[in-house]
C-alpha cells in the first residue's frame, strides 16, 4: 500500500494565501494535493499565493506537475505564485527545470 499523507497549513491575510505543504509530493499524493489546493484558491481567489515547502521531505516530476498546474491557475484568476523555503533538494530540481522563470522562488531554508 502507497502512502497519500500529506497536510496543508493555510494562513490568509488580505490577498495573500500562504500555505505551508508537509510530506512528500509525488505522484501518489499529488492528485489529492491538487484537488485541495485548487478548491481553496478557488474559493479564496488569492492575488497572491505562497507555497511554503520547507516541510516537504520528497518531490519528484509529479511535485513539478502540480506546481506549474497551480501557477496556471493563479494567472487565470489573476494572481500570482510565489514558492518559499525549499530544501536543498527541492531547490536543486525546481533549478533543474528552470521553474524561476515562471516562479518567484525564495531558496533560503
Amino acid at each position: 500500500m502507497f502512502s497519500t499523507d500529506y497536510r496543508l497549513e493555510i494562513k490568509k491575510r488580505d490577498w495573500l494565501l500562504m500555505v505551508r505543504l508537509f510530506g512528500e509530493i509525488d505522484h501518489h499524493s499529488a492528485v489529492s494535493m491538487r484537488e485541495e489546493l485548487d478548491r481553496i484558491i478557488l474559493k479564496e481567489r488569492p492575488r497572491r499565493l505562497v507555497l511554503d515547502l520547507s516541510c516537504i521531505e520528497f518531490m519528484d516530476s509529479a511535485g513539478l506537475g502540480l506546481l506549474m498546474g497551480r501557477y496556471r491557475l493563479m494567472r487565470e484568476i489573476g494572481g500570482v505564485l510565489a514558492i518559499t523555503r525549499p530544501n536543498e533538494r527541492v531547490l536543486r530540481i525546481l533549478h533543474l527545470a528552470g521553474m524561476e522563470r515562471f516562479i518567484e522562488i525564495d531558496g533560503k531554508a
